[in-house]
């Protein structure tokens, strides 16, 4: 069993001023620890909310505006919102040209109910304090008939996991050590994985929240997954 995360109480601050710590080097890190993966795990989430005809859509813990970008350009007739809770993440989104930014936390939103067609968190839900918090609150601004979609790390099945644990807690934070200067961040990260509820356990826990059609699409051999829910009409 990994080491118990920070407490829920500090955890806001604590995420908070780690990310705003490596914010500069966040997407070299990302791009070059998943191997270029991560574009086509956002491509594959744009390309099905494509479907879903959004006209208003919250990308939540947006960090520097990747995912809400690449929703942007496969549903150019969307208005695509970025919210996060780190400045200086925000500050990046805004250069590479999202311009509708909001600084909030996903435990309270400065959003009116039913605000949403489509809200949308790319490995972000797994570092807020609560879960069935963010959760609850996704479901709140998301209009009857909504859907919400979640990227997330998982933990893949064997063989595969043989290999992808070493490799989460030992490789992964040196080589991002030498990336960002920033080694407690990925250290942090293989913790927060393995702790993160994975496959039917998500699932349970968008149904808590009161959403419905809860399902699951394990990508990469199961390294990520894609959850998608929706609010009854």
């Amino acid at each position: 069993m990994p080491p118990a995360l920070t407490a829920p109480e500090t955890k806001g601050p604590a995420i908070q001023k780690m990310f705003g710590a490596i914010a500069g080097r966040y997407d070299l890190a990302n791009h070059l620890l998943s191997g270029g993966l991560d574009f086509l795990w956002r491509s594959h989430a744009a390309r099905l909310i494509r479907q879903w005809g959004p006209r208003r859509v919250l990308d939540l813990a947006t960090g520097s505006g990747d995912l809400a970008l690449t929703i942007r350009s496969h549903c150019p007739g969307a208005m695509v919102v970025g919210a996060d809770f780190c400045p200086p993440m925000l500050r990046i989104a805004r250069r590479k040209g999202l311009e509708a930014l909001v600084a909030a936390d996903g435990l309270r939103l400065p959003f009116a109910d039913a605000s949403f067609d489509v809200v949308t968190v790319a490995f972000g839900l797994r570092n807020m304090a609560s879960w069935p918090g963010a959760l609850s609150e996704m479901r709140r601004v998301i209009c009857p008939g909504g859907h919400v979609l979640i990227l997330d790390f998982s933990v893949p099945g064997a063989p595969l996991r043989w290999v992808y644990r070493p490799y989460l807690h030992h490789v992964l934070p040196r080589v991002a050590a030498l990336v960002t200067g920033q080694k407690a961040a990925y250290d942090y990260l293989g913790d927060s994985i393995e702790q993160f509820p994975h496959g039917p356990a998500m699932c349970e826990l968008l149904g808590a929240a009161g959403l419905v059609d809860a399902r699951h699409q394990p990508l990469s051999g199961g390294i990520v997954a894609l959850y998608t829910a929706q609010r009854s009409a």
